[in-house]
This record gives structure tokens, sequence and C-alpha cells, in this order.
């Protein structure tokens, strides 16, 4: 069987092994774009796609030849709140 890539996130309460809005509270400022793709319940190549086509629902900031994303805004999503005009 081969191994799923989401087999490395820690151990969660929430639904479908994806972690709980009280868990992601307590994450970094940022996080990799695996790990939020497991909050929004996607695969990571899917976000890496959105990032990549400028179209992601999460704020990110590149980083090296990676991006990451920001925490406060996976929180904002996941919590319904709208996004702030900037």
């Amino acid at each position: 069987m081969p191994r799923n890539h989401l087999s490395v996130m820690p151990a969660s309460t929430g639904a479908k092994g994806r972690p709980t809005l009280a868990e992601i509270r307590t994450w970094p400022a940022t996080v990799s774009l695996p790990k939020a793709a497991t909050a929004l319940g996607c695969s990571p190549r899917h976000l890496q796609d959105r990032v990549k086509q400028g179209d992601s629902p999460v704020k990110t900031i590149p980083f090296g030849s990676r991006a990451v994303v920001i925490t406060a805004d996976l929180i904002r999503l996941l919590s319904g709140e709208e996004r702030g005009v900037a």
C-alpha cells in the first residue's frame, strides 16, 4: 500500500483527520502548504496549483522555491470571516 502523504501530520481530533479550528489557532504564524491543505481538506498538490495560478483561497508568502501559508488568513477562511480590504 502506498504511503499516504498526510500520514506525517500530527494526530487530530477533527473530522477525517483534519485539525480543528482550535488546533489551527495554536499553529505558528506560517505553515507549509501540505499542512494548510490538510486543514482545508484538499490535497497539497491542489493547493500548490491554486497558488501557482494566483487564485489561492489563503494568503501565501514566497519562501525560496516554495510558499508558506499565513495561518491568520487560514483561520479567517475556515471561520467564515470576510477578507478585509487592503
